[in-house]
């Protein structure tokens, strides 16, 4: 072959590569603007059952939104107009999408976003906690959009393999090619009894290190039940420990009251540490236990600012300790946040963990679905929760490497040293 003959090859190679770059980049900006038309796209009715209100979007509003596109779409019009005519390549449509919008999903400042593809948004369903808990004897929470093991249940397949609480799930069954959600993980490990899951872990020496040494296990996958809401008399004082806030929770925590009462309790303490949140009205309505009037919590969305108010069905008007630490979250930083700007409370631990946010999925005109931050909370004195915690007013962290349960020692101290003869 001639050096000309050569030349134009490699000319014509070149331009291919060319063209084929191009109709990419413009396919994956056509995919931005279907993702920004849908992101507009507001009304979600899961996001309005756990805030209580109604939803303000219509179908047609819908429809508005995701055909008025604006610039940046008209402007990708045009790039893949032009490619239309002139490129000689092919794309993988579906690939070109989960890799842009990933990618732009990553530069935002909301760290719960994910896009689902079709096939792994399938998959994905909400998933109600309630007693009764199949899976491998793991508490799931989420901490920057990860899973991690907040819990773990004492002599369960997953305790016996050494898993333990603050363990991050890093693989699926050798499924690692994505950051894991918790109802990922919960649905994923839901499985016949018997039936085993391979689960990779990745232990950080906290919950914001990076770091950490990976291990691999196989697991049983069992029924676990697990009480939501035990509660002990100790003295004079009322210990109440709410591990979520499912739909029964409030009646569960007014049973606990009223039985402790006739027991000869004078004070309580609640005991809100690891709890991850859960339904937004079921916080209210305990709150509702505790306090007679005034707000809970303000909601702050992109169209307006709306707040919750306790219903005035008080169970208890002795005086109360709430306990927190850096597992707090949501609904139950609400919670405690409620109290303590209510003057109904003295929150004893450390720092909460500061997800005072509200995150819902979203369905996609092209297939999968959106995860994204559609609400923050404030509390009843405009203190911003997300972020930044609830700061207790006795500060004790848990001692570590003892047997005795420090904090709540002092919590039910201090909830003691409240009573009034």
């Amino acid at each position: 072959m001639s050096m000309s003959v050569r030349h134009r090859k490699g000319h014509i190679d070149v331009k291919t590569r060319n063209a084929r770059i191009i109709k990419q980049l413009a396919l994956c900006m056509c995919a931005v603007a279907l993702f920004c038309a849908g992101f507009v796209v507001r009304g979600n009715h899961d996001l309005m059952s756990r805030l209580g209100i109604e939803e303000p979007e219509t179908k047609a509003a819908v429809q508005a939104a995701s055909a008025d596109s604006g610039e940046v779409a008209s402007r990708l019009n045009e790039v893949e107009g032009i490619l239309a005519k002139s490129s000689l390549d092919s794309y993988d449509t579906d690939a070109c999408t989960s890799a842009v919008l990933d990618s732009f999903l990553q530069s935002t400042n909301d760290t719960f976003t994910r896009y689902y593809s079709a096939d792994r948004y399938s998959t994905y369903v909400d998933v109600t906690a309630s007693e009764d808990y199949p899976g491998v004897g793991v508490f799931f929470s989420e901490y920057n959009g990860q899973a991690y093991a907040l819990d773990v249940f004492e002599g369960s397949s997953a305790s016996d393999a050494g898993v333990l609480p603050g363990d991050f799930v890093v693989a699926i069954d050798g499924d690692r090619s994505q950051e894991w959600t918790s109802t990922e993980v919960i649905n994923a490990v839901q499985r016949e009894a018997g039936s085993t899951v391979v689960i990779t872990w990745r232990r950080p020496t906290s919950l914001d290190a990076s770091g950490g040494d990976e291990f691999t296990t196989t697991l049983v996958c069992t029924d676990y039940t697990e009480p939501n809401v035990t509660a002990q008399l100790q003295n004079n004082v009322g210990y109440i420990k709410l591990r979520q806030f499912t739909q029964n929770a409030d009646s569960l925590v007014r049973q606990a009251i009223e039985e402790l009462s006739s027991q000869g309790a004078q004070s309580f303490v609640l005991d809100l540490r690891d709890n991850p949140g859960g339904y937004l009205n079921k916080a209210v309505d305990v709150a509702s236990l505790f306090v007679k009037s005034g707000v809970v919590v303000e909601i702050d969305t992109v169209d307006a600012q709306t707040t919750k108010q306790v219903s005035g069905n008080v169970a208890t008007d002795a005086p109360v300790v709430v306990l927190v630490n850096g597992n707090t979250a949501g609904s139950a930083e609400v919670l405690a946040a409620a109290l303590r700007d209510s003057n109904r409370a003295t929150l004893v631990g450390v720092n909460t963990m500061g997800r005072g946010s509200v995150q819902v999925t979203k369905p996609l005109s092209f297939g999968g679905a959106l995860r994204y931050t559609a609400a923050r909370y404030k509390s009843p004195s405009g203190y911003t929760i997300d972020g930044v915690g609830v700061s207790p007013d006795v500060v004790i962290s848990l001692r570590e490497g003892s047997s005795v349960d420090n904090q709540k020692e002092i919590a039910i101290e201090t909830a003691g040293s409240l009573v009034v003869d």
